[in-house]
């Protein structure tokens, strides 16, 4: 039996760039697809399209809420070189776009050319000492249902009402039925946790992503990946948060970045 996930991100041609693409049920937020499944539903038929292994670099736009549904992507190579591919994309519903995302595609070796990195790994306790999310018995099950993740005990406050004023996310990301996390499951990883503005005002409501973009930086060895989520500027109505993936061994394998909107109320 394939894994969900790769269900889920299903891309079937059907000529000329397009793909049939269904947004499938329980990958969602109360009812509309977390940001990091459409990235990654649009970036699978992107990468099909550009016949590279991998996505290096993938930026999504969010046009519209896209609840479970029929829809297609629509994809056009912009360049293929020998080493990388850039490729747009379009979730398309009813003439309507959803998002609009642009990628580059590729081979990720980690060990190729000159070695830096000054980022310290994230404070994180084991997978088996950090907290399960909890459920809400009146929400009906979305994406947390197909995944095991972890937090962090000191970011997990939000939930009860008591954030820590830290805007800051901690934990382990894994999927439930055993799929290991490759470089298509770092694209989800990379938004699936809660909205580090929980943890510094409090769960005030949705506060959608405007712009998406996610590095990969390596294959991931198997096993969970460590993430650590922050944000360093809530002005105007706006916030990004930047996170930061680890595999197994420590390496760091995908950073992000989005741009999303906060609650006027604060």
């Amino acid at each position: 039996m394939p894994f969900e996930f790769d269900t889920a991100i299903a891309a079937t041609p059907v000529g000329g760039g397009v793909y049939d693409t269904p947004v499938e049920e329980r990958w969602d937020i109360n009812g509309n697809a977390n940001g990091g499944y459409l990235l990654a539903l649009v970036a699978n038929s992107m990468r099909a399209e550009s016949g590279r292994a991998h996505p290096v670099s993938v930026s999504m736009h969010f046009l519209s809420p896209a609840p479970a549904g029929a829809a297609q992507t629509h994809t056009e190579v912009v360049k293929a070189g020998r080493r990388l591919a850039t490729v747009t994309g379009r979730l398309v519903r009813d003439g309507k776009d959803l998002v609009r995302s642009i990628g580059t595609f590729g081979d990720v070796d980690a060990d190729q050319g000159p070695q830096s990195n000054t980022r310290p790994y994230v404070d994180l306790p084991s997978f088996e000492d950090c907290m399960p999310r909890a459920v809400n018995p009146d929400v009906p099950m979305g994406l947390s249902s197909r995944l095991d993740m972890r937090l962090h005990p000191d970011d997990t406050g939000f939930a009860r009402n008591e954030p820590n004023g830290i805007a800051r996310a901690r934990g382990w990301f894994t999927f439930k039925d055993g799929r290991p996390v490759d470089t298509m499951g770092l694209l989800l990883a990379a938004d699936a946790f809660p909205p580090v503005m929980f943890n510094l005002f409090g769960m005030q409501g949705w506060v959608p992503t405007i712009e998406f973009t996610v590095h990969v930086r390596a294959i991931p060895a198997p096993g969970p990946i460590a993430c650590e989520f922050t944000s360093s500027v809530v002005q105007g109505g706006y916030w990004e948060e930047d996170g930061v993936m680890w595999d197994s061994t420590g390496r760091v394998v995908a950073m992000s970045r989005q741009l999303a909107l906060a609650p006027l109320g604060q």
